[in-house]
């Protein structure tokens, strides 16, 4: 766990100097939600696998369903039945772990442009 914390403070910092706006870290599938629904992201950067037994994958399609919030995935677990599964939460894009400073901001970009283009008509 102490691992994946300082991948997510990290991350964090990355974008943060990057000029991206973050709300705040989670270590559970019920905070994401809470966190998601109080203050309503553009998108979200969701690791597949939650601390303990939460499912990143289930709070992530919660959350799209319920907010309608979508979600980049970051995994070392992003094999075909994982991308699978994680379908119906309308992933912006899958980061895979171990993953770099250019590589996190680059996906955040590319989503939100994706975004922007869905808000727009344009594809």
């Amino acid at each position: 766990m102490e691992d994946q914390y300082f991948v997510a403070v990290k991350s964090e910092m990355t974008l943060q100097r990057a000029g991206f706006e973050c709300v705040g870290l989670v270590n559970d599938a019920g905070d994401a939600f809470e966190v998601a629904r109080e203050a309503r992201p553009d998108l979200i950067l969701m690791d597949i696998r939650f601390a303990g037994s939460s499912d990143g994958v289930k709070a992530a399609t919660a959350i799209y369903r319920e907010l309608g919030i979508r979600c980049i995935f970051a995994s070392g677990h992003a094999d075909s039945r994982t991308r699978h599964e994680a379908r119906d939460a309308r992933p912006l894009g899958w980061l895979d772990k171990p993953y770099g400073s250019a590589e996190l901001v680059a996906a955040v970009t590319r989503g939100l442009a994706e975004l922007d283009r869905e808000d727009h008509g344009t594809h």
